[in-house]
Formats: C-alpha cells, structure tokens, sequence
C-alpha cells in the first residue's frame, strides 16, 4: 500500500513566477497572495497609472520579489506590455491565470455595443492575447495555464447576455487550449468557474441587486452565502501544483454546488 503523499506546504511553488491579471483587488488579489504564500513571484496587473501607488504597496506587501505592472488588456498593446514586464524582470513566465473581466447586468434589450466591445476586448480578446504573449515565456515543460471563468458560463442566468457569452468563449477557448498547447508548450490549461464571490466589487452592486441574487444564494447546496476570494484562489492554485500536471483540460466549479456540470 502506498504511503498518502503530504499536503502541500508553504513554498510548494517556490521559485516560480506568477502572472495573475486583473490582481490588484477582488479575485485576482486573493489568488495572488495565494500563490506568493505557496512562494511564487509574482506580477500584479492594474490596468490605471492611478492605482500605481496601491498596486506597488500589494506587490511589496507579498511575501516572495513581486512587482506591478500597468496594463490595459482592453486594449490591443496591454497584453504584450504585461508579457514583456514580466519576462524583463524575472527570464521567464511559469504560470499564467487569466483572471480579469468585467461584467455588465442588464435587460438584454438595454444591452449595448458599448457594453460589447468593453466585454469581449477585455473578457475574450484580453485572454486570446496575454496567453499568446505568455507561450514564448513558458518552460519547456510544468508550465500553467489558469482561465477564469464564470458559473454564468454554462448556467445562463438573466441579465448576462454578453457576459456569459464571453464567459463562454473562454470556456471554450479552454477546451481547445488543453488539446493544441501541451504538445507543443508542455504545460497543462484548466479552468476554475466561480459562483457569486464577495468581492469588494460585487458586493457595491447595491441592495437592490443583492434582493435579485438572494434566491440564488439561498438555493447553493454547500450553504447559503456567496464564496470567498480565498476559496477561489486554493482551486486555482491545486491546479499550478506540480502534482497536478496531469489535471488538464478540466473545467472546475467552485460554487458550493450551485451550478454541477
């Protein structure tokens, strides 16, 4: 009988480095810290040079050599920029999360072609591109890639018209990316789908907002109250584990239940 392999301990991800989009609060930042506390190096990504002095003090409050780079990857240059930091400062990129997005809740009828270049640039060409800007970047083999995705995804709730469509699109863009990359990059690509999260963002949706989202909550199985960021960010980094390179092409959902597949 073999022995049951230990748990995985502070450093576990010791000399590796992270890129996390869209880190500098929310989501993002719990996965960060997350993955600095397992001893990574990380790349904290904010998209405004008005959040520069917020960003700088995340990185240095990390416990591994981290920095913070301003990138926009709503536009067509962020993604290269954010690549290019990270691989000047560091040689190399053994982890990459596809974490930032933006979501828009409205009647599909008010539904805008503002609301769809702001999603899908950021949602969806975002992705696309920081991964390609990323591949050159990655070692030769135990490389991660780590989407982001949504419940809204699969479940499709009202309101989400084209979030849960670009939500959709990284969800595919995973099942592609699991068969076509690790041949060539020797790296694994996962997805993690939250549920609501009480993220600082989310919860300034208003009381009005959280009166429609209630019955949701109090219909999730594992219990009636949104995830924690922290949550999320223990199944992202299952999935940066080295003993979890034969994890590929999966599509995990860390949402109490609310959604199962």
């Amino acid at each position: 009988m073999s022995a049951i392999p230990p748990p995985q301990a502070a450093g576990s991800l010791l000399g590796k480095v992270a890129i996390v989009s869209g880190s500098n609060s929310g989501i993002g930042l719990a996965i960060a810290t997350e993955l600095a506390d397992r001893g990574a190096q990380l790349v904290i990504n904010y998209p405004f040079v008005s959040l520069a002095a917020e960003a700088d003090t995340i990185a240095a409050g990390l416990p591994t050599k981290s920095i913070a780079v301003c990138a926009d990857l709503s536009t067509v240059d962020g993604p290269q920029v954010l690549a290019d930091a990270a691989a000047a400062a560091f040689g190399r990129i053994d982890i990459l999360v596809n974490n930032v997005a933006l979501a828009v809740n409205l009647p599909f009828e008010e539904q805008t072609l503002d609301h769809w270049d702001q999603l899908v640039n950021l949602n969806c060409r975002g992705t696309f591109l920081l991964t390609q800007k990323t591949l050159p970047h990655l070692p030769k083999s135990g490389g991660r890639i780590v989407n982001i995705c949504s419940v809204s995804a699969r479940a499709g709730p009202p309101l989400q018209t084209i979030y849960a469509g670009t939500k959709g699109m990284v969800d595919s863009f995973t099942r592609v990316w699991a068969k076509e990359l690790p041949p060539k990059y020797g790296c694994t690509v996962n997805a993690v789908s939250p549920g609501p999260t009480a993220t600082a963002g989310f919860l300034a949706a208003g009381e009005e907002a959280m009166k429609v989202l209630q019955p949701t909550i109090d219909a999730t199985p594992a219990g009636k109250r949104m995830g924690k960021p922290e949550e999320i960010a223990y199944a992202v980094a299952f999935l940066c584990e080295e003993r979890a390179g034969w994890v590929n092409g999966q599509h995990m959902f860390v949402n109490g239940g609310l959604y199962i597949d």
